[in-house]
């Protein structure tokens, strides 16, 4: 099966200033794509290309086989668009603009109210739905957006910040729904969370400076932290001395002392190789019966990894 997204050697210009020069990728049905980057990397613009929004000073983008500026209307059949700020018109309850963007994509009569009704249930906009829209919060018109971007049951779904603005309950609720549409959509998922990419994606692009700077999967990010493999040994405060002695035996080991509660001590031990400890320091702490309260293992910190790839001069 080809890809259902194609970005090829798309570039977009403002004048003297290239916002993005020369990306390239391809995404699969079934993927969940984290579209990552700083403020002005370019992300919003390459998202504006894809859906038809900006057209590129060059290259191409195609949904569906279908290119986004030669055959537009056939491209956006196939997708779903909810972009940044999710513009929608504040006069009109959600009920009303639902229905409106039913009859924009082809459906009336009981087939819109249907189709209406289920996104209205699955965005959780029962409440609101013949509230002005503005006249909602934040988190309401957020999910009105994403309720338009799904209504039609998109082949394609390009996602800039669904969460924003949304409560820690109304956050689970949305990314639950993205994992129940993962399996037969292609979804592209523009955040500043990062746990939301460690919950959501199956692959990571990070942009900067208008190029990718990386393409893998969110395991092999958080691979590429200097945390990777460090494990955190929290003592009893009367055993700590003795644990950081054995703790300095490790071969090429850094050790730092973190902040600890429970009136423990608490050490990250790292190495810079990023090797496995754990076997090893789970060892000594039953053959020198240290006094434990826990070890754990970091995956990564993908916070840092993305701040190295995007601050690295050219």
């Amino acid at each position: 099966m080809g890809a259902m997204i194609e970005i090829q050697n798309l570039e977009k210009r403002f004048g003297d200033i290239t916002a993005v020069a020369g990306v390239n990728f391809s995404v699969e049905r079934g993927e969940v794509l984290g579209f990552l980057g700083p403020n002005g990397a370019g992300k919003s613009t390459t998202m504006k290309m894809l859906t038809g929004f900006l057209t590129p000073t060059s290259g191409t983008a195609r949904i569906g086989g279908h290119d986004i500026t030669a055959d537009p209307i056939a491209a956006k059949r196939l997708l779903g668009y909810l972009p940044e700020g999710a513009p929608l018109y504040p006069d009109m309850t959600p009920e009303s603009f639902l229905l409106f963007i039913a009859g924009i994509r082809g459906f009336s009569g009981e087939e819109a109210r249907r189709r209406v009704a289920d996104v209205v249930a699955k965005v959780s906009l029962q409440g609101v739905l013949r509230q002005p829209i503005d006249t909602l919060s934040k988190g309401f018109k957020r999910r009105v957006g994403l309720a338009q971007a799904i209504l039609h049951d998109p082949q394609v779904l390009v996602l800039d910040e669904p969460t924003d603005g949304l409560d820690p309950n109304q956050k689970h609720e949305v990314r639950a729904l993205i994992r129940s549409m993962q399996k037969d959509k292609v979804i592209i998922l523009s955040t500043h969370i990062l746990e939301e990419v460690e919950a959501l994606c199956s692959r990571v692009i990070i942009i900067a400076k208008g190029r990718v700077v990386i393409d893998c999967k969110p395991a092999q990010l958080a691979a590429k932290s200097k945390w990777h493999n460090a494990v955190r040994v929290n003592v009893e405060r009367d055993d700590a001395q003795r644990v950081r002695a054995s703790l300095g035996q490790l071969g090429s080991s850094t050790i730092e002392e973190l902040e600890s509660a429970n009136g423990c001590a608490s050490y990250l031990v790292s190495t810079a190789d990023r090797r496995p400890l754990i076997a090893e320091i789970s060892q000594r702490a039953q053959s020198e019966k240290w006094k434990l309260d826990g070890l754990h293992v970091e995956h990564g910190r993908l916070d840092e990894v993305f701040r190295e790839l995007t601050t690295a001069k050219n």
